[in-house]
């Protein structure tokens, strides 16, 4: 079986967004190869109010997905399709920004730990002015794979193979032209645990605590080539982990705040579109 081996760590970035939250952020368009499909990955991990209670008022998205995983806390969305709800720890959020989406996303706390993960996850051209969805799934909801008392790997995207048994996550890779793969895998001091998904694509992983003994370390991301079998090595004081993977797209990615499209001309458009009151027409 053909294993997966690190090809190149990066370390997140200190960054803010919204009304000054703290993150740690892996995103920009030197990372755009490596992360593909994915666009960002962003984690908030802070027990200081003042670091994430200003949240992310009020704000348009065009031309992808956000995915929002909590870990700890809990997070109040609003959007302009009417929908609300709150998400806590284990919960996912799900949304398809499409041709537009208005949405919020604010701290439903004012004290204790916040600890969440953002991620963006490119559209192919074909898809990015589709309708606007949203999908909200609970931890309860979220199959995993028991490796012993503490480490599990929790599956929220795609189907995994490990330990034995293969597991479709919340959400099938089949319903995404992307098919992604999204994983939180937390495992205990010294304890492995060997996956296998989709061998033609390679994986990111991000260390969010501990470290693995592949070489990657808290708050960095691995890259790993494509192949059959992922094997992951905790250290000393364990770790957890996200992995992501997906089918690249392989067109041109042009950026700007909060809109994702193939070319300048459609950034301008989303603009103007936003500016005249049209970004929400269908």
């Amino acid at each position: 079986m053909t294993q997966r081996t690190l090809k190149q760590v990066i370390s997140a970035i200190p960054a803010s967004d919204g009304d000054g939250v703290k993150i740690n952020r892996l995103a920009g368009q030197r990372l755009h190869p490596v992360l593909n499909p994915f666009l960002m990955i962003d984690e908030i991990n802070s027990d200081a109010a003042a670091d994430y209670i200003g949240g992310f008022p009020e704000h348009p998205h065009r031309g992808f997905e956000t995915i929002t995983y909590m870990k700890a806390g809990r997070m109040r969305h609003r959007d302009h399709m009417g929908n609300e709800g709150v998400i806590e720890s284990g919960d996912v959020q799900w949304m398809t920004a499409g041709r537009g989406v208005l949405h919020s996303e604010m701290p439903e706390q004012d004290h204790g730990l916040l600890h969440c993960f953002q991620i963006w996850l490119n559209l192919p051209a074909a898809e990015k002015m589709k309708p606007a969805a949203y999908r909200d799934l609970r931890s309860q909801h979220i199959p995993s794979i028991t490796i012993n008392d503490s480490s599990q790997v929790r599956v929220i995207a795609g189907n995994v193979q490990g330990h034995g048994i293969s597991v479709q996550g919340a959400l099938s890779e089949h319903d995404f032209s992307t098919e992604p793969l999204l994983l939180d895998v937390i495992l205990e001091p010294n304890t492995t645990t060997e996956l296998s998904f989709n061998p033609n694509y390679s994986a990111v992983l991000y260390v969010y605590r501990g470290e693995i003994r592949e070489g990657v370390n808290t708050q960095q991301m691995g890259v790993f080539s494509s192949g059959e079998a992922l094997s992951i090595n905790a250290g000393p004081d364990g770790a957890e982990l996200l992995v992501l993977s997906g089918k690249p797209i392989d067109e041109a990615i042009v950026q700007y705040g909060p809109f994702v499209m193939n070319s300048h001309t459609e950034i301008q458009q989303a603009m103007q579109d936003l500016q005249l009151g049209r970004f929400l027409e269908t």
